[in-house]
C-alpha cells in the first residue's frame, strides 16, 4: 500500500519539502528558515519519500553523515497528519536504516520530538542526555547501532 524510495529527482525532493512544510511549518509552527536548511542539499545527504498507492507523497525523512566517522543523523522524519499510525513512519525508518547499513555507517543518531520518543524506542533507539528545546519543541537525543 505504501512504498519508500530514495529521492532521485528535483520533483520528488520538492514533494518531500511539501510534506515537511505541512507537518513542521504549518502544523508545528517551526519557522521555514529553520526547517529547510543547509543540510538539505549538502553532499552526502540522502532524502527518502513515502508514497501511497496513488503515488501521492505521504511522508519523508533524510539521512546525512554526522560528526565522527561512521555516524549518520536521521532528520526531518514526517508523515502527513491523517496517515500517522498507519506504519509509514516505520517504513521510512526501515529504509533509512537499510541505507545507513549499506553505506557502512555504524551508528545512527536523531533528535526526537518528546511526543515521538516511544515510536523511536520501539524501533530500538536509546535516549541519552537531558531534554532540550529546538525550534520551540522539546526534543531528546537518541541513538542506535546500525545492524
Amino acid at each position: 500500500m505504501y512504498r519508500v524510495d530514495k529521492i532521485q529527482t528535483r520533483a520528488d525532493l520538492e514533494a518531500a519539502y511539501s510534506v515537511r512544510r505541512e507537518v513542521f511549518v504549518d502544523e508545528q509552527r517551526v519557522p521555514e528558515e529553520l526547517e529547510l536548511d543547509e543540510h538539505d542539499e549538502a553532499p552526502g545527504t540522502i532524502h527518502f519519500l513515502a508514497r501511497d498507492g496513488e503515488d501521492k507523497a505521504v511522508g519523508t525523512a533524510r539521512l546525512r553523515p554526522y560528526g565522527e566517522a561512521g555516524v549518520a543523523k536521521v532528520e526531518r522524519v514526517a508523515v502527513r497528519r491523517a496517515l500517522r499510525g498507519s506504519g509509514i513512519g516505520r517504513l521510512l525508518m526501515e529504509a533509512v536504516e537499510a541505507e545507513a547499513a549499506r553505506l557502512g555507517f555504524k551508528k545512527l543518531v536523531l533528535y526526537a520530538q518528546a511526543h515521538a520518543r516511544g515510536f523511536y524506542e520501539k524501533l530500538g533507539y536509546r535516549a541519552y542526555g537531558d531534554p532540550f528545546d529546538e525550534a520551540g519543541i522539546e526534543h531528546i537525543a537518541m541513538d542506535k547501532p546500525v545492524r
